[in-house]
């Protein structure tokens, strides 16, 4: 293999985990009742659940890939899973649901 071979693998793999990681947080954002662009008109149902477990998943994903992930990968993970557990704090708050985890407090 090539070296530029070599480079256009991991600027493809570095694209596939990018869509990975939005698409996880796409699927978490509808599970906690956003509206998104192009998806449909009509708002999704709220899941707390759902959303808490495809959090987790991204946090899992963060810590199996610590030290294996380019700088703009790390950052987008960490960006996306600060997002996500904020709105599932407010969608929590918001619904009552005294229940839901929190987990932006989650221990480390």
């Amino acid at each position: 293999m090539t070296a530029e071979n070599g480079a256009s693998r991991e600027k493809s793999s570095a694209l596939s985990f990018t869509a990975f990681v939005l698409s996880l947080s796409t699927a978490a954002l509808q599970h906690l009742g956003e509206s998104l662009p192009g998806i449909g008109d009509e708002k999704p149902c709220l899941n707390l659940e759902l959303a808490r477990q495809t959090i987790d998943l991204l946090e899992m994903l963060k810590i199996k890939t610590q030290g294996n992930l380019s700088e703009e990968e790390d950052k987008l993970l960490g960006n996306v899973l600060f997002d996500l557990r904020m709105r599932y704090v407010k969608a929590a708050q918001e619904s009552g649901c005294p229940e839901a985890d929190n987990p932006a407090e989650k221990p480390e």
